[in-house]
């Protein structure tokens, strides 16, 4: 019996699909939706190798209040189908985070979108759905 759901998200579709998929499925269960925030997004975004980064904590809080926005969202579409959603945002590498999430948690059940985002960041983040029904400890839906 599936009593805590946990669902990924992005700013992508199918992260949008997966998490009203959760919310129709799993009406009376606990549904968390995690953000995870790649801190190689946070140095790639400084355009800098190697030197100082004088502007890596104002680029890491820009990106921790866009997640902080998608978390928003998250939990303003769950409330569309009378589901409270408890929210997480985590800083690491996206699948294994997922994964640490779940085994360090109650959650019973990941569904999660089968790609996000676009472009080059779409075969990565497909490739993220990939490792997270590799390597959880627990069921995994994922969502086309």
């Amino acid at each position: 019996m599936t009593n805590h759901v946990l669902v990924p998200i992005d700013e992508s579709d199918r992260s949008t699909d997966a998490l009203e998929f959760a919310c129709r499925e799993y009406p009376d269960v606990e549904i968390t939706a995690i953000h995870v925030l790649d801190p190689g997004d946070f140095y790639a975004a400084t355009g800098i190798e190697g030197g100082a980064m004088a502007n890596y904590d104002e680029i890491r809080k820009q990106h921790e209040n866009r997640a902080e926005g998608i978390l928003e969202r998250a939990r303003e579409q769950a409330a569309a189908y009378d589901h409270d959603l408890e929210t997480e945002q985590v800083i690491g590498s996206v699948s294994r985070s997922i994964v640490d999430y779940v085994e360090g948690s109650d959650v019973d059940h990941v569904v999660i979108g089968s790609h996000g985002r676009t472009g080059a960041s779409r075969i990565l983040l497909g490739s993220v759905a990939e490792n997270v029904a590799r390597r959880s400890p627990v069921p995994v839906t994922i969502v086309r």
